[in-house]
């Protein structure tokens, strides 16, 4: 679904500060998420309140859909990590995108099937015990998004994040992975190079 088309039907546009909760595991779904500008991550906290990224989203995608689907209480905190405006449609207007917006519904199906292959992906992951291919399996997963030459837009932290690994693990793991030729890398960032 297109912002403008969106914002062109009349739904408005609210504005969410870095670092502000939009919604956090237990509340009850009202709305899916349209992300006009800025960045959200999804995350689970642990006990001893380290954060694991579930998902990044970005502008023009969106989140929040699973949960109002099904009627289900979040399981995790969205959080705005950089200034935002997002629109906010709610279960009755989403649920008229589907039905009457045509290639809608095969785009949802397509991104829910998307985010299920991720979840998949990491679980495995995260059973493995060897911190390089666990860094390496994500890397390779975010760079299906990125062109040949462009750099991978994350941060050393959010691959910690999402890895379950500490940002000097990461930091470590990513100097073995370029001196064995596994990446390339340009003024620290990670570069796609086919």
């Amino acid at each position: 679904m297109d912002i403008q088309e969106l914002i062109q039907r009349g739904f408005a546009v609210k504005e969410y500060p870095k670092d502000k909760i939009i919604y956090e595991p237990g509340m009850l779904p009202r709305y899916v998420y349209f992300i006009k500008t800025g960045e959200v991550r999804m995350v689970t906290v642990s006990e001893h309140g380290k954060e694991f990224i579930q998902g990044i989203f970005k502008a023009g995608q969106y989140f929040g859909e699973p949960a109002l689907i099904v009627n289900r209480r979040y399981l995790a905190y969205t959080i705005a990590s950089k200034q935002s405006e997002i629109i906010l449609v709610n279960k009755t207007d989403f649920f008229n995108l589907i039905e009457n917006t045509p290639g809608f519904s095969t785009s949802l199906i397509q991104k829910l099937s998307n985010r299920l292959f991720y979840k998949s992906m990491m679980l495995e992951e995260l059973a493995n015990e060897k911190a390089e291919h666990r860094l390496l399996t994500i890397i390779n997963y975010l760079m299906d998004d990125v062109e040949v030459g462009d750099s991978l837009d994350v941060t050393r932290q959010e691959l910690a994040d999402m890895t379950g690994l500490r940002v000097e693990t990461v930091i470590r793991e990513i100097k073995s992975l370029r001196e064995k030729e596994f990446i390339k890398t340009d003024k620290g960032k990670i570069i796609k190079l086919k």
